[in-house]
């Protein structure tokens, strides 16, 4: 996630409400309403088209009772208009259902619980200030769109105009006055009984009409249920004995759909966003990680959203927008605003690690066993991502690979902690660049393996062979440059003078996921990772509260992330730390329990003994990719689920904890089968598995992957 989520200015999103449906979505306070100075509104293409939504009962703001998100798309608000001096409580009740897909529908009833009819006049004040998504984030509107109001019947269109560029928004309201402030109803409800209306908010940007997507009739489902129920059908169907871990698999799979957008390009693909509000993107790093853990729901997420990245490669030097030829970018962006986004363009390519991610990626989808022509169509891309490593990534030639931002507009930081404090020494002094980080070069190791593994498995043994030593020499030389013998844990990073930067962070649990730790130093990390100094009880800190820089409320020095942690916990189950890996992931389950079964995108690393709920960071985004699919990722670690479709091999040998019970998952995809498992503790069956594929009972010996290939390709030779 970008670093700047931790500077904010829009204020916490905390007593908000936010829907999302792709790259649609809404944000207002408890009541339903919204306004413009607050990080409210309806935002599509990255454009606010709604700054201003207040509704009022006989002149009365609405006083918030109860906000129930339905749906990732859809909430129910219900409140009261507010008391007004010398009267008790008023009888009207207000509920405002509302349901966010291209612009918003939301239908609105007025309830009477009196016995005499009462007299409402009910009125909507609107506004349309068009900003980009960075200005509401930044909460600095910099440009100022020239407003017209045109209202016609019974709707209002505001249009905006900025250099050139028009956009429009129409607020369409059957039966009610319209002028040009909004709309309005004069009604009388009767005494028990209710009035109701429905306003919808449809998009017209670039003076070319966007089809609505509320324009149907409520029997035929709206786009945004549809898709939800083609997702839901398509991916597998958990029953779970453990009531709470359902609720917050399930959760997860409704937000995985929701986070879904389409590429503007090519609407036959999907990606899952970052995370809402304001990451409903393609990011790199992100959509790699969160599709890689989302891989037992729908390996074709992963492959749809390797050919999006394939796309947009990167072919020349851009020192604006960090370019390079076959560097895979950090995100893109849409909209006349973008010159507000990193690097002044559409597009931003400042990560150091999603270009090695994306070939990691194309092995893991090679090993679900998706058709082998997909897989081929990719490799060109995966090889210039291993050039780039090479004549890029590796800047000074000396086997690693560092980040240095090539212009004073990019991310400081270009790794996952790309705040602007994120890598520090464990005296609380930052490091300085050129910077190599722990975990980037596990990743860089996993890519060389999955490029070997695509290579043998192609029949190109010389090339397997090549990239196996270079993922044995990079192997050698991290141990021997990044390990604190006198500490021991690994540095998080070398910085400039090639100086170990020795704070003791999380990154390096991403180096146990990726096999790049010796196993004989494996022991030391994962007693380190789960001390008093790192687990809060919650999860593993992002940096061990024993550091100068450590701070329990910061965003990348001291918190709590899911996905990191679910990702530490998939290392220590490598190694086999057991017992370590279903302890964090019980740890975050609980903490999903006090959040409405949806794991934030990072809380506060306070200590569990000091505070017996997850403490919020006032920023966090939720519904977040990342966190959405750590549930996922924790069940596959838990059931050690590995398939490796090209050696006809499915490896499954669960460690379900005790208090999670009967796990049966069915419809889950695997090349072309649909298999079903039913595990319950260390025992498991299979079904469903075609002919020629064999079901391996006990877990892959750790460092598999890298001695496995070696024995083959020993063999073969």
């Amino acid at each position: 996630m970008a670093g700047w989520n931790a500077d904010t200015t829009a204020g916490p999103l905390a007593a908000t409400v936010t829907l999302v449906d792709g790259s649609n979505f809404s944000i207002s306070g408890l009541a339903g309403d919204m306004y413009s100075d607050r990080p409210h509104g309806v935002f599509h293409a990255d454009t606010r088209i709604i700054s201003r939504w207040r509704l009022t009962i006989n002149d009365v703001t609405l006083e918030p009772l109860a906000a129930r998100t339905m749906e990732p798309y859809r909430a129910l608000f219900i409140g009261r208009p507010g008391r007004v001096a010398g009267h008790a409580d008023g009888p009207l009740v207000v509920e405002r259902n509302r349901e966010v897909g291209t612009g918003i529908v939301e239908e609105i009833t007025v309830r009477n619980h009196s016995r005499e009819p009462a007299v409402c006049s009910v009125e909507l004040a609107m506004d349309a200030d068009f900003a980009d998504l960075f200005e509401v984030k930044d909460a600095r509107i910099v440009r100022i769109w020239e407003q017209t109001r045109r209202p016609d019947g019974d709707s209002l269109t505001i249009e905006g105009r900025w250099r050139g560029v028009l956009k429009r928004v129409v607020i369409q309201a059957p039966g009610a006055t319209v002028t040009y402030e909004g709309i309005g109803y004069r009604t009388v409800v009767p005494p028990h009984g209710g009035w109701s209306t429905r306003v919808t908010v449809s998009p017209l940007l670039e003076g070319a009409s966007i089809p609505a997507a509320f324009h149907r009739e409520r029997s035929s489902g709206s786009p945004a249920e549809i898709r939800r129920q083609e997702w839901l059908r398509k991916i597998p169907t958990p029953q779970i004995d453990n009531v709470s871990f359902a609720r917050t698999l399930l959760r997860s799979h409704e937000d995985i759909g929701a986070l879904q957008i389409e590429d503007p390009e090519r609407p036959d693909r999907t990606v899952v966003a970052a995370g809402a509000p304001w990451f409903m993107a393609l990011f790199g790093r992100d959509s790699i990680l969160s599709s890689y853990m989302a891989l037992p729901l729908d390996p074709t997420l992963a492959l749809d959203t390797l050919r999006n990245l394939a796309d947009r490669q990167g072919t020349v030097v851009d020192l604006l927008t960090e370019e390079q030829p076959g560097r895979i970018l950090h995100e893109v962006r849409l909209g006349v605003g973008t010159g507000l986004a990193l690097g002044g363009q559409s597009a931003y390519y400042g990560s150091i690690d999603a270009t090695p991610l994306f070939v990691a990626l194309l092995g893991e989808v090679s090993r679900w066993g998706l058709a082998a022509d997909e897989v081929a169509a990719l490799l060109p891309h995966a090889d210039r991502a291993l050039d780039w490593i090479r004549d890029y990534g590796d800047r000074d030639g000396d086997g690693f690979v560092e980040y240095q931002r090539l212009n004073n507009q990019g991310l400081l930081n270009q790794g996952w902690k790309d705040s602007w404090d994120g890598i520090n020494f464990a005296d609380g002094r930052l490091a300085e660049p050129p910077i190599a980080l722990c975990e980037v070069q596990g990743y860089v190791y996993s890519a060389y393996l999955s490029r070997a593994w695509m290579a043998y498995d192609a029949g190109e043994l010389a090339l397997a062979s090549e990239l196996r030593d270079s993922a044995a020499r990079l192997k050698k030389q991290f141990n021997e440059q990044f390990w604190l013998p006198e500490r021991g844990y690994y540095a998080i990073a070398l910085d400039r003078d090639k100086k170990p930067v020795d704070a003791c962070a999380s990154n390096m649990g991403h180096c146990l996921m990726s096999g790049i730790i010796d196993a004989d130093k494996a022991p030391q990390v994962a007693e380190r990772l789960m001390s008093p100094e790192m687990f809060t009880g919650w999860g593993v800190r992002t940096l061990a509260s024993d550091m100068g820089a450590y701070n329990p409320a910061s965003y990348h020095n001291g918190s709590v992330w899911p996905h990191d942690n679910a990702l530490i916990a998939t290392g220590l189950m490598r190694y086999g730390f057991v017992a370590e890996a279903q302890r964090i992931a019980l740890a975050l389950l609980e903490a999903a329990d006090f959040t409405d079964h949806r794991l934030p995108e990072l809380f506060c690393g306070f200590d569990r003994s000091e505070f017996p709920e997850p403490v919020p960071y006032p920023t966090s985004c939720s519904p977040q990719a990342w966190a959405a699919t750590t549930p996922v990722q924790l069940l596959r670690m838990l059931l050690r689920y590995d398939p490796h479709v090209s050696l006809n091999g499915l490896w499954v040998d669960p460690v379900l904890p005790e208090s999670l019970g009967r796990v049966h998952l069915g419809n889950c995809p695997l090349g072309t089968d649909r298999i079903t498992i039913d595990a319950k503790g260390s025992e498991a069956t299979i079904e469903g598995l075609s002919a020629g594929m064999t079901y391996h009972r006990g877990v892959r010996p750790p460092l598999a992957d890298l001695v496995e290939l070696a024995d083959k390709l020993d063999h073969s030779s």
